[in-house]
Parts: structure tokens; sequence; C-alpha cells
């Protein structure tokens, strides 16, 4: 499953136990200001395991280097056939090598197999190399709120449109 180590220094798996502390490390390292958003609890991340692989239709997985490193995570929440893309982190030591790519990949290729009508997303207007990534998997931005003075982007992506049917042939 995922990116070959060999030829990419990373390969994507799913979580286990052991990757947590290296998850709430990535969780932190990647909060605004350090501080968490209005409209986020990081319970989740305290929990990974009964968040989201003992909940049938959510899964997380992890970017992890040929040493054993955790330099990644992604992980999919769904609801009403909806998968949500939740907890997309990589490393500031190993960004612009593939790896939000690769575990987006893997989170969308989850949400295709398990029929998901829709995929979605948000991210704040600070995240400019996330907002460009989610624009090269052709995602496109529903709505913009604004929390604490900061713009909430959303954005989705749907599987059975038109465009997608096309640029899947």
């Amino acid at each position: 499953m995922g990116q070959n180590p060999s030829n990419t220094g990373y390969s994507i798996r799913s979580f286990r136990p052991g990757d947590l502390e290296a998850c709430r490390r990535l969780y932190r390292e990647g909060l605004i200001g350090g501080q968490i958003a209005e409209n986020d609890t990081g319970l989740d991340i305290d929990d990974i395991d009964g968040a989201y692989l003992r909940v049938p239709g959510n899964h997380f997985w992890v970017a992890e280097t040929h040493d054993g490193q955790i330099v990644g995570m992604i992980g999919v929440m769904q609801s009403d056939g909806v998968g949500e893309i939740r907890r997309l982190r990589v490393a500031a030591s190993h960004r612009r090598r593939g790896i939000g790519s690769a575990l987006l990949e893997q989170a969308l290729k989850f949400c295709r197999e398990n029929n998901y009508l829709k995929v979605a997303l948000d991210t704040f207007i600070e995240r400019e190399p996330a907002i460009k990534l989610f624009d090269k998997f052709h995602f496109r931005h529903g709505r913009t709120r604004s929390y604490a003075g900061k713009d909430l982007l959303y954005f989705y992506l749907d599987f059975y449109s038109s465009d997608q049917k096309a640029e899947q042939e």
C-alpha cells in the first residue's frame, strides 16, 4: 500500500499505536500560531485508533521514512457518504518532496473504494502550499468563513460529477 520507500525515501502506511506521539508532534507543529482553532477540539489526535481505525468508513495513514521517522499524516472521517480529509500534515523538514500529494492520493483512493460521493476539507488561508495541493487534485473552493479573524476555506471534490468522470477516463 502506498509509495515505495526505495524510490521516494518514504512509504505511506496505516497508522499504528506506536505512531501516536509522532502524530501529536506533527499536529502541534501544524497549529497556526501554536493555538488550536476555535472550530477544532483536537480530541481525535489523542485517540487516533478510536476515532479513525475502529470506526467503519474512517481511516488514518502516516508517511514514514526508510529509517522509521513519521514525517506526515492524513485521516478520513465519513458522514452520509462524504469523506472528510482531516489532519493533513507534513513535517516542515520534509515538505516539497511529494509526501503531501502521496498522502492525499491514498486518502482519495480510500474514499473512491468506499464509494463516497464527495470529499470535503478545510484549511486556513495561511496555508498557501495546501491550497495549491488541493487545486492540483481538482478540489473546488466552496465557501469561506471567518474564525477568530482568520479566513477558513472549505473545499470539496465531487467524484460523480461529469467533470470527474471525464478526468478519470
